[in-house]
């Protein structure tokens, strides 16, 4: 039996889930899965859209419950509905329009020789029920009815939700805003469900269900790896969508460097602020050639650190963890701190920090390779482009990966620049990493460690391919096959029918 740990929030208390409430559940997200995996995308659609409304309508409510129990500014905050309400809305476009689905028919051939060919398609189809573990730096956008679990209801799978501890009063006025929303639309009860999970116990007997068919996690690396570990040792291994944090490594060319080094350090200096650091895509390993140019730039981004104030992190346990991980960086006699921000004489904040450290200690200590999840900033003195390429090679998986130069940088290190694609799931140049727009393109992924499966993304629309599957539909009658794949194209989507793409009906 998993422990209970009262969770309490304004004298409200979020006891953990028993083992017959998760039973209960995934049982009733079982049975409402079968029933809405069969809904067309125009209802799935009109779901998704009565969830954004309704969070639209109770904005000002969750804005003040998300205040009081993250410490996030109220405009960060506000944007971050924005873009959840927004992305609700851009799969529910995308269940209108269709295509999604990845139709494609290869008709018969009854007078091939030697042997004749069946008429086979395939579609994409939902897995079954969904576990999604919510993050505490995004309260809205990649928590209750964030990325994770509208591109899970999307796909036409049921969703058991996990509320992080750090929120839980808000976890469940959006958890009533979707069961609301359900309810209005006529979902199948049980499409939707949340419990409350601050031990490890309660969490794994969700991971370990056998009706659970995938787990999408945003979390520290020691979290999502636990809960990897556990979904690949069930009786049927499923797969764990663990996004687990990245140094996001910046590097930052030499003739960039010299005509505008001021301003690439005021950039990547508030990118590193931003938000007390609490962005998986902060900019932590920021890497340059050693010149005077070099010694500018670290001068006015030091500038940026020693001059902004100290804010409170979102738990205490992300701010011990900061505390502890810059402490260590400050003791180590590879590393230099160059300075620190001002604490202002508030408790429980994070002093930004900034520190230095050589190419050859930095690829030979794996420890400084770790995420310091925060506003800090370990900046790597390169002697030369084979430095950089060695840095390049010792760096493990990464979310992202950010290049500054010029048009003659671009050519000058187009090895650099080409090797760095096995490294990352998205490459920016000349900007910052912060900001991960919600797009049909977005790759918001990358290899492990920064994720555990390097082939998906839990941002954009093709976040939806986590929880479906191809079905192979062979010799079916017509009529007897989904609409997508049936002769008549009656929903006009895309489909590739004999290695053409078309919206053609087939004669």
């Amino acid at each position: 039996m998993p422990s209970t740990i009262a969770q309490s929030i304004n004298n409200k208390v979020f006891p953990d889930a028993t083992v017959a409430a998760i039973n209960e559940a995934v049982q009733k997200g079982h049975n409402a899965f079968l029933l809405y995996r069969n809904f067309s995308g125009v209802a799935k659609a009109n779901f998704l859209e009565a969830i954004a409304d309704g969070i639209e309508y109770e904005r000002s409510v969750l804005l003040t419950t998300a205040m009081k129990e993250t410490f996030l500014a109220e405009a960060r905050l506000n944007g971050e509905i924005t873009r959840t309400i927004n992305q609700i809305k851009l799969f529910a476009d995308l269940l209108k329009k269709g295509s999604w689905v990845n139709a494609i028919i290869d008709e018969a051939q009854p007078e091939r020789k030697p042997l004749p060919k069946p008429d086979i398609r395939q579609m994409q189809k939902p897995i079954g029920v969904v576990t999604v573990f919510g993050a505490s730096n995004f309260p809205f956008a990649f928590s209750t009815a964030g990325g994770d679990t509208i591109s899970a209801l999307a796909s036409g799978c049921a969703v058991v939700y996990k509320a992080h501890p750090a929120h839980p009063q808000l976890s469940e006025q959006v958890a009533k805003i979707i069961i609301e929303a359900a309810q209005k639309i006529n979902m199948p009860a049980g499409i939707f469900s949340m419990i409350h999970a601050a031990a490890i116990e309660p969490a794994l007997e969700l991971v370990q269900h056998p009706l659970i068919k995938a787990i999408a996690f945003t979390g520290s690396f020691k979290a999502g790896r636990s809960i990897y570990d556990a979904a690949a040792k069930r009786e049927e291994p499923i797969p764990v969508y663990a996004e687990m944090g990245s140094i996001n490594p910046v590097f930052i060319l030499p003739e960039i460097l010299q005509h505008r080094g001021d301003e690439i350090a005021k950039s990547l200096a508030a990118s590193n602020l931003l938000s007390t650091g609490q962005f998986c895509t902060n900019p932590g390993i920021i890497i340059a050639n050693e010149s005077t140019d070099r010694e500018n730039f670290q001068n006015v981004f030091l500038a940026s650190i020693v001059n902004a104030n100290g804010e409170t992190m979102l738990t205490d346990s992300i701010l011990n963890s900061y505390n502890q991980h810059t402490k260590k960086l400050a003791a180590s006699d590879e590393v230099k701190l160059l300075g620190k921000g001002n604490k202002m004489g508030k408790q429980n904040t994070a002093e930004p920090c900034m520190f230095s450290v050589s190419a050859d200690a930095f690829i030979s200590n794996h420890e400084l390779h770790e995420e310091v999840f925060g506003p800090a900033s370990l900046h790597v003195t390169a002697m030369n482009k084979d430095d950089m390429m060695k840095i390049a090679a010792s760096l493990k998986g990464q979310l992202t990966i950010t290049i500054w130069g010029t048009e003659n940088d671009i050519t000058e290190y187009n090895e650099l620049i080409n090797y760095l694609e096995l490294k990352a799931g998205r490459i920016i140049i000349n900007g910052v990493p912060t900001g991960v727009e919600v797009t049909h393109a977005m790759m918001h992924g990358g290899p492990y460690p920064a994720t555990t499966d390097s082939k998906f993304t839990s941002v954009g629309t093709t976040s939806i391919y986590r929880f479906t599957r191809p079905v192979c539909y062979q010799n079916f009658d017509n009529k007897f096959l989904p609409q997508e794949l049936q002769n008549e194209n009656s929903l006009n989507i895309v489909r590739m029918i004999n290695g053409e793409y078309t919206t053609n009906n087939i004669d």
